[in-house]
C-alpha cells in the first residue's frame, strides 16, 4: 500500500470530501521546503546523512544478470519513500542516546534499515503481481513492464539479497526477529484473501491482517535495532510497541485516503481497495449504519454497482471519522511508549512522525 512520504509528493490537486473540505496527502517534507537549522525534530533532515547512500548501496548489492538487475533496481531509484528506514534509524539513535548517551548509528543498525526497505520493496513487487496492478508510485509497475513471472522472480531475488545482508549482521536474535516479518507478510496476504462471516470477528481479523501486512515490518525492525543497542527486553518492547502502533495508524490513514484522495496524490487509483474486493476500516465502520454492506463484503463487492454503492455508504456514514479516531488512538499509544526514553532529538522526531501520519490529510 502507498505510504508516508519522506520526499515531496508529486502531482495532483486536492479532491473534495463530502463535507466540502479539501483533502491532500502530506509528506514528511513539505513540498519545496528545505529544513533550516532550527528544525531539530524533522525526521527526514535528522536521518538524511545516515540514509544518503542507502539506495546506491542497495543497488550495488543487487548486481546480477542484466535484466534481473534492471528489474530488481526499478523501485530503488532514490525517488521512493523511505519511511521504514527513517523510523528504524531514528529508533536506533534514540535508543543509543537513551542507553549510552551517544546517538551515533551502529553499522549493524544501518544494515537493518536497508534490509527493512528491501523487504518492503519486495513485498510491493509481489503485491502488484497478486493484485494485477499496472501502476505503483505514479509510474508503471514492475509486472506491467516486465510481466508477472519476471516480477515474481525479481521480488524473490530482492528477498534473497536482503537475507544475505541480514545474515552478515551476525546476530541470531535479529535474524529470528526479521524472519518473522517474512512469515507475517505471507500470512497477512492470505488473511486479506478471506473475510470473516461473523461481523463481530471481522474487525479483529482486519486489525490482525493489518499488523501482519504493514505494522510487523516496522515493529520488528524497531525491535531489531533495540537488540543491537544492547537493550533489555523491556526496552525492546518499547521499540516494538512504538513500531506496531505507528504501523497500524499508518495503514488506517492509508485506508482512509483511498476514499478521499485523488489517484494522482496516491500514485494509484482511488477506491482501489473496493475494486480489489477488500473491506477496510472505513467500510467496516460504515456497516454499523448501513448493514446492507455486509452481503457486499462477503461477495467482495463483485456484483455490478457494489463498488459505487459501498463508496457512497462510507461517505454517508461516520466510517471515515471513526477510522481517523482509531488512527489517533494508535498514535497516542505510540507517543506514550516512546516517551519512556530519555528526551533526545531523535525521540522527539519519533513523536513528530505520529503527528505527520495523522496530518496526511489537510
Amino acid at each position: 500500500n502507498d505510504e508516508l512520504r519522506v520526499c515531496p509528493c508529486r502531482g495532483g490537486g486536492p479532491r473534495s470530501s463530502p463535507s466540502g473540505h479539501h483533502h491532500q496527502v502530506r509528506s514528511l517534507h513539505e513540498p519545496g521546503r528545505q529544513p533550516d537549522e532550527s528544525d531539530q525534530t524533522d525526521p527526514a533532515s535528522l536521518t538524511q546523512d545516515d540514509l544518503s547512500n542507502m539506495f546506491s548501496d542497495i543497488n550495488k548489492r543487487l548486481r546480477s544478470i542484466d535484466e534481473l538487475q534492471e528489474i530488481s533496481k526499478y523501485y530503488f531509484d532514490g525517488q521512493g519513500k523511505a519511511v521504514r528506514p527513517v523510523i528504524t534509524v531514528l529508533m536506533s539513535r534514540a535508543i543509543n542516546s537513551h542507553l549510552h548517551n551517544d546517538h551515533r548509528l551502529l553499522q549493524s543498525q544501518q544494515q537493518v534499515a536497508k534490509v527493512a526497505e528491501m523487504i518492503h520493496t519486495a513485498s510491493l513487487v509481489h503485491d502488484d503481481v497478486i493484485d494485477a496492478a499496472d501502476t505503483r508510485r505514479g509510474k508503471p509497475s514492475v509486472n506491467f513492464l516486465y510481466g508477472q513471472r519476471k516480477a515474481v522472480m525479481a521480488g524473490d531475488y530482492i528477498l534473497s539479497v536482503a537475507s544475505t545482508m541480514l545474515a552478515q549482521i551476525r546476530n541470531e536474535e535479529v535474524v529470528v526477529v526479521l524472519a518473522q516479518v517474512l512469515a507475517d507478510l505471507v500470512q497477512g496476504e492470505f488473511m486479506q484473501l478471506g473475510s470473516k462471516e461473523n461481523e463481530n470477528e471481522r474487525f479483529a481479523h482486519y486489525l490482525k491482517k493489518t499488523f501482519k501486512k504493514t505494522a510487523s515490518l516496522i515493529a520488528y525492525s524497531c525491535k531489531a535495532v533495540a537488540i543491537l543497542s544492547g537493550g533489555d527486553e523491556s526496552l525492546q518492547e518499547v521499540a516494538f510497541q512504538y513500531g506496531r502502533n505507528i504501523g497500524i495508524a499508518f495503514q488506517l490513514v492509508d485506508d482512509l485516503l483511498d476514499f478521499v484522495a485523488s489517484s494522482n496524490q496516491l500514485g494509484k487509483p482511488s477506491a482501489m481497495d473496493l475494486k480489489l474486493g477488500l473491506a477496510t476500516a472505513p467500510v467496516l465502520f460504515a456497516c454499523e449504519k448501513f448493514p446492507e454492506l455486509n452481503p457486499m463484503i462477503m461477495r467482495r463487492f463483485h456484483e455490478p454497482g457494489d463498488v459505487v454503492k459501498a463508496f457512497e455508504y462510507v461517505h454517508k456514514s461516520d466510517g471515515l471519522q471513526q477510522t481517523q479516531y482509531l488512527a489517533r488512538q494508535h498514535c497516542q499509544e505510540a507517543i506514550r511508549v516512546i516517551s519512556s526514553l530519555k528526551p533526545s532529538q531523535e525521540q522527539k522526531a519519533l513523536i513528530t512522525i505520529t503527528d505527520k501520519i495523522i496530518h496526511r490529510l489537510k
